[in-house]
Formats: C-alpha cells, sequence, structure tokens
C-alpha cells in the first residue's frame, strides 16, 4: 500500500502536481493482482470554492499474482463517499495476462473532494473485481463487476469466434472486409445526447408537446430467455419518463437480472439507441414463466448535435439476462444482425478493441491475436 503523505488542506489554496504519495492504492491480501509501481503524471489539485478538483491522469503497472489467466479487472477510485462526484472506476475487459506477467492500467478522470476534509490521502484506489478466463470472479463487487465483466467477456468470446471463423472460411481477404465493413458501421453511427433530468419533467421549447403513452414495440431474439410482453414510457417532445416494460421468463431458470436496449425513432424515422434500461431491483427473482416489470422512475432528454430528437416511436429489445446462478445470456451475432440494430448498436467492445488493432498495425497483427486466445 503507499500511505497517504499529504491532505487536502495543504492544496487548498493552489494549482499544483499531485504528488504520488497522496495515493492510497489498497489491495486485499490474498488478492490476484499486485501492484509493481504507480506514477501520478500529469495529475493536479485545484482549489475551487469549497471543494478541490482532482484532474487524474495515472498509470500504473499490476502484475498476476493468481494461477490463472485474466480477462478483466475493475477498480474504485474514490476521493470521498459521500460527495457528487468524488467516486468512479476504470475497467479493463479483453485482457488475456497470464500468470506471473503484468500489464499497465491508466485512471485518467476528475474527481471532487471537499477542502474540509483535511487528513489523510486525496485518492483511495481499491480493487472491486477481477475475471478470470473460466468466469470465476474474485473481489467485494460493490459496482456490480462480476456481472458487467462476464457480459463483456461473453460477448468478447462471441466476437472472436466469429471472425476466426470468418478467416477460416474466406481468409484473409474475407477478415479484412469484415474488418472494414465494422469500421465503416462505427463512423455512420448517429450521436444521440441523453440527459437525465432530476426532480421530474422540464419544461422546454422541445417539450411543449401534449405529454402522451408511447407503447414500445419489440424485436424478439429466438434464443433470448426472457421475453418483452408489453412496455410504454410517458412521451412529451423529445423528453421520455418511467419507461415500463413488462418481461416474462421464457427459460426453464431462474433470472435475477435483465437489461433491455431501447431505440427511439424521430419523425422522419430515423432511429438513435437512447441506453439501457436495466431493472432497478436487486432482489428480482424470476422463476420459469414468471411475470415481472423492469422500470425506470427517471426522466430523459434526448437531443443530437445540440438539436432536440422528438420522440416519434420507441422500440425495445433484450440486451442481457443473468440467471440466479451467475450466468448470463448475451444475444447472438444473428439476433444483433437485425437491420434496425445495425444501424444504431455500437459493437462490443472487444470488436472495437480488435478493428482498432487492424486499423492501427493491419491484417497479420489482427489474425496473431485471434490466434492467442
Amino acid at each position: 500500500m503507499l500511505a497517504g503523505l499529504i491532505g487536502a488542506a495543504g492544496l487548498a489554496a493552489q494549482d499544483v502536481p499531485l504528488p504520488g504519495g497522496s495515493i492510497d492504492f489498497t489491495l486485499p491480501k490474498d488478492s490476484p493482482v499486485a501492484l509493481l509501481n504507480i506514477s501520478t503524471g500529469e495529475s493536479r489539485a485545484t482549489a475551487r470554492g469549497a471543494a478541490l478538483v482532482l484532474d487524474l491522469h495515472m498509470s500504473m503497472t499490476l502484475r498476476n499474482a493468481s494461477a490463472a489467466r485474466i480477462r478483466g479487472v475493475t477498480l474504485r477510485v474514490v476521493s470521498q463517499e459521500v460527495t457528487l462526484g468524488g467516486k468512479g472506476s476504470v475497467a479493463y475487459p479483453s485482457l488475456n495476462v497470464g500468470p506471473g506477467e503484468a500489464f499497465p492500467v491508466r485512471i485518467d478522470m476528475q474527481l471532487m473532494r471537499p477542502t474540509q476534509v483535511a487528513s489523510g490521502p486525496l485518492v483511495a484506489v481499491n480493487l472491486d473485481g477481477v475475471l478470470f478466463q473460466d468466469l470465476s470472479f474474485f473481489g467485494p463487487d460493490r459496482l456490480n463487476s462480476r456481472r458487467t465483466m462476464t457480459a463483456w467477456e461473453m460477448e468478447a468470446q462471441r466476437d472472436r469466434e466469429y471472425f476466426r471463423r470468418i478467416l477460416a472460411q474466406s481468409g484473409r481477404n474475407g477478415l479484412r472486409q469484415a474488418m472494414l465493413e465494422s469500421l465503416d458501421r462505427q463512423t455512420a453511427l448517429p450521436e444521440l445526447d441523453v440527459r437525465v433530468l432530476r426532480g421530474g419533467r422540464a419544461v422546454s421549447s422541445a417539450a411543449l408537446a401534449p405529454e402522451h403513452t408511447a407503447k414500445f414495440a419489440f424485436l424478439r431474439f429466438p434464443d433470448a430467455p426472457v421475453e418483452a410482453l408489453d412496455g410504454w414510457a410517458q412521451v412529451a417532445g423529445n423528453e421520455a419518463s418511467a419507461p415500463r416494460v413488462e418481461v416474462r421468463n421464457s427459460s426453464n431458470r431462474p433470472v435475477k437480472y435483465v437489461e433491455l436496449g431501447w431505440v427511439l425513432s424521430d419523425p422522419s424515422g430515423r432511429p438513435y439507441l437512447a441506453g439501457s434500461l436495466p431493472s432497478a431491483d436487486p432482489a428480482l427473482y424470476l422463476p420459469p414463466g414468471a411475470t415481472a416489470r423492469v422500470l425506470q422512475d427517471t426522466t430523459l432528454r434526448f437531443s443530437s448535435n445540440g438539436q432536440p430528437i422528438a420522440i416519434q416511436k420507441i422500440t425495445g429489445f433484450v440486451s442481457q439476462v443473468e440467471f440466479a446462478d451467475g450466468k448470463i445470456w448475451v444475444p447472438s451475432r444473428q439476433s444483433l444482425d437485425d437491420a434496425l440494430l445495425r444501424r444504431v448498436v455500437a459493437p462490443s467492445s472487444e470488436e472495437q478493441r480488435l478493428s482498432d488493432l487492424y486499423r492501427r498495425k493491419g491484417l497479420d497483427a489482427l489474425i496473431a491475436e485471434l490466434k492467442k486466445f
């Protein structure tokens, strides 16, 4: 552990580099990763009223101290537990780190800390979770890292297998074409700004249309273990509030988490990915055949390039399911090949990583990477 040597009081009236001693990096005794070194780089602390703004740009090297290959790591970064803007996290999916191997991690974020907190380290970094090759997990999981990183790894396995299959069936030219198509698709994705409104609906020039109940349409995936039955949201102009979706467990296994993606279309028919609608009840338990409601008590305002997007239609689809035993379901490539979803849903983080590797280093580097897994 790196002990914090200075506190907030010594920085309250300055804009200064953040010394390495102000970072407390704590790992449990049985941690599967070890800290080799840490650098605060260009990190700075700046006084702003009654708070310190911590602009963090830190790098560190971790080592796999376990006997298993690591597929993902999530770190919590905290300057103050109860302050708005006082906490953050970084996650590294799609790792392939063998026992004893070292790997780099970066933290680039901005946190707030009250100046009256005058003692102790400025920033505490700790481990929230490590995901291994066999999908086992280590860590306190305060951020639901196990579910999130497992879903990422399931998507990564799916997409690596897809590109390996293209290489086997269509050769180098087929894989090259698939990468070019992926890069083109990423460039063409429409941009949507989503603002969460606190305290209920706001009155804006784009939201003067009468409020009405908009029913969801649904895309249905044949292999989805959960089926969306009915859904609606209150819509006025470019704002949607209190979305509700009724779902049914159509599998033979109990479910404890459901997440739905939803796509909105403007009056011209242009679609945008509005985000995800996760089940908010941490005690959700959905036996086979049972139904439940996935809901979100919030109001969302949508715009693109600074212009409000009037909501004409909402389409939903099941995007993730967690079973009671911790196993995760994600949609197949075939399901995501739907014409609407291809226009709005970004490729997985693994597909983006592989296509970026192709763009920077070429086809041979991509093929070598696919063979590592």
